[in-house]
């Protein structure tokens, strides 16, 4: 089986490094394609201003300077274009990728492009809490990551769906098992904008997050993670809306066009 592992952190993170390892459990044919800096919350999104620089790294290891979804499509198209991987994975990433976070970020994106291109894909990231950015508990989903994939592969992904996989914020032993979820959804006043001023006293922003206590719903994702299991969720590249398709139809077929 060939694998090609992407990420949105960066060719030097170290979740990609991990992951790296986890694929090599699976199979001894796999290959990188990262972006060459940190692309987190880019999302689908493809380079098509700017030309895509390609650097070889080591054997079987390559950054380019563009985002996930263009590593996928150098993999595939260029690096790979003799032999086509069997699976993609893409992670692991630094903090979950749960709730709204799948329609923002990278990882999910590299994933999704696999998924585009009729590659069985999975997205890998590992949560952290509190402690930060600085104290992840990389290990759990190294330990974890292999096994998980392979009942993955095992049950068979569905043409047109990606898989996203979340570790939870604990110890390997810890792990009270794998939950199959539902995206699912925060409070929306989580996001906000952060005014700040520069030495010149002229104004500049960040976008911000407000991490405050809510109850999150029953068999989703962020529920699994809250309870210390991995969250498996099964999401599609189609997001047509089946039932306010007949809605809209229903609506459309009463009205005359002038």
């Amino acid at each position: 089986m060939r694998i090609l592992v992407t990420n949105d952190d960066g060719i030097h993170s170290p979740g990609l490094e991990l992951l790296e390892k986890v694929a090599r459990e699976l199979s001894d044919d796999v290959w990188v394609s990262a972006p060459e800096f940190d692309n987190s919350g880019v999302s689908h999104s493809l380079s098509l201003s700017d030309p895509l620089r390609l650097r070889q790294v080591s054997e079987r290891r390559f950054a380019v300077k563009g985002t996930p979804t263009d590593c996928v499509i150098m993999a595939t198209r260029h690096i790979l274009k003799d032999g086509r991987p069997d699976l993609v994975l893409s992670g692991i990433n630094r903090g979950s990728n749960v709730a709204e976070d799948v329609g923002y970020s990278g990882t999910i994106a590299g994933a999704m492009e696999g998924t585009v291109l009729g590659i069985p894909s999975v997205a890998l990231s590992q949560a952290y809490g509190k402690s930060g950015r600085d104290h992840i508990k990389w290990h759990c989903g190294e330990r974890h990551g292999a096994a998980t994939i392979r009942a993955i592969l095992d049950a068979g992904i569905p043409e047109g769906t990606l898989v996203n996989v979340n570790f939870p914020d604990c110890e390997p032993e810890e792990v009270k098992g794998i939950a199959v979820t539902a995206q699912g959804k925060r409070d929306n006043g989580l996001l906000g904008i952060e005014e700040r001023r520069d030495g010149r006293g002229n104004p500049y922003f960040w976008i911000g997050f407000s991490r405050q206590p809510f109850t999150p719903g029953n068999g989703t994702d962020l529920k699994a993670l809250s309870e210390g299991k991995i969250s498996v969720t099964p999401l599609k590249i189609d997001l047509t809306d089946e039932p306010t398709v007949t809605h809209f139809a229903r609506a459309f077929a009463e009205r005359k066009v002038s």
